[in-house]
């Protein structure tokens, strides 16, 4: 499995830079183009999950753990949690969304069927992945509803509500703009309020956040370390992120609004990482200082967590239910709301018995990447080559989000 991520890892790298230098000027629109900021809101929102509120704070200890994972030793815990969230792998998700924005309306390799089979068994497959995340860290984070490591059925049916929410969302792609934008909100909110309590309660000095901010530098100073795993728990995020980027490039390259595609690179890498380093330098804060987060801050934490869940699985439902013609439009939204919610429940209770891991999703997205090259390589590589601009038809007008349902 190592070699295989370590092939794809390559495979994604090398294919960024031959996009930058063949179609680095090509200006980027799709099918439903919205302004940057929307746009931003939509792939940080989506392209993100509960794990990025729950884990960082049962993360850095075992990052410090230098004896038991001597592979650590070159970078401080706050930069090891960045590496694995920020920046560089945000490239995965490039990659996908200027594939499906400007490549695959010529190729069409998504369209084949048995293609399009294996597409659908990744979405549903990962929408169920981040339900049983928030399933299994939600007693860490709620003690007071259990013991603190069993997961109780209150714990069942928070999770259960989160998915009957957001296929209620998914019916309307009005819901993915206020959806996205205000999860953005929530989460800024949230990192002052953390920050609020650890400088309260810490009694701790700005130039404290300062300094884990800096500290974050160790990863750029290093990030040649993150490229290909350092251990078999980085493969099994490297893994995960391959898993979300086939899907959330999908999903995201229907929203981009004009941008050039060095742009559209930057953007990706630079914003999603922005509020990413400043939420894990407050939350390595409460960790260095030992300040409790039980209370009112594990509420919190829960509640954009969940928000967070909902909107990721609000844009994939949407995703593999346009696929699979499974629509509001041609079932009704009772039928489209229970076929949906008995399936991801189902698959969420499979994730939980271990049946299903996140890990082979991931190794059959890198076995699509490359029958994809393969595919283009072999039958449409003129047709590539001769791309110079998005579909024509993509036309830059940003009230067609209110319009299309």
């Amino acid at each position: 499995m190592t070699i295989w991520l370590n092939a794809g890892i390559i495979f994604t790298l090398l294919a960024i830079i031959t996009i930058l230098i063949k179609w680095g000027n090509v200006r980027v629109v799709g099918v439903t183009p919205v302004r940057t900021f929307t746009f931003i809101a939509i792939l940080f929102t989506s392209g993100l999950d509960v794990g990025l509120i729950m884990f960082p704070l049962t993360e850095f200890a075992g990052y410090a753990d230098i004896k038991a994972s001597p592979e650590y030793a070159f970078a401080n815990p706050l930069a090891i949690e960045f590496g694995y969230w920020g920046f560089l792998i945000w490239g995965f998700y490039f990659l996908t969304c200027f594939y499906f924005c400007v490549i695959e309306p010529k190729v069409k390799f998504f369209e084949i069927p048995w293609v399009k089979f294996i597409n659908n068994v990744v979405i549903i497959g990962t929408c169920a992945f981040t339900a049983y995340l928030l399933l299994t860290n939600l007693p860490w984070y709620l003690p007071e509803l259990g013991d603190g490591t069993s997961i109780v059925s209150e714990f069942y049916l928070i999770v259960f509500a989160a998915i009957c929410f957001a296929v209620y969302s998914s019916t309307d792609i009005k819901y993915v703009r206020i959806l996205s934008i205000s999860t953005t909100w929530l989460f800024l909110a949230l990192i002052a309020f953390m920050w609020a309590g650890a400088f309260v309660i810490g009694d701790s000095q700005m130039s404290a956040f300062t300094d884990n901010l800096g500290s974050i530098g160790t990863y750029f100073a290093n990030i040649n370390e993150f490229v290909l795993p350092l251990n078999d728990y980085h493969e099994f995020y490297l893994f995960w992120w391959f898993a979300w980027s086939i899907m959330i490039g999908q999903f995201t390259s229907r929203f981009v609004g004009g941008l050039k595609t060095y742009q559209v690179l930057g953007a990706m890498l630079i914003f999603p990482s922005i509020p990413i380093a400043i939420w894990f330098s407050v939350l390595y804060h409460y960790h260095e200082a030992g300040i409790p987060t039980q209370g009112i801050k594990n509420f919190a934490m829960v509640f954009v967590g969940i928000v967070f869940v909902i909107n990721s699985l609000d844009s994939l439902v949407r995703l593999y239910t346009d696929n699979l013609n499974f629509t509001v439009k041609r079932f009704g939204k009772m039928k489209y709301m229970i076929g949906n919610v008995v399936a991801l429940s189902l698959l969420t209770l499979l994730f939980k018995l271990e049946f299903l891991q996140i890990q082979w999703v991931g190794a059959l997205v890198i076995g699509l990447f490359f029958i994809c090259a393969g595919f283009i390589g072999y039958s449409k590589f003129k047709t590539v080559t001769n791309i110079d601009s998005s579909p024509k038809a993509n036309e830059i007008d940003y009230t067609k989000i209110d319009t299309v349902h």
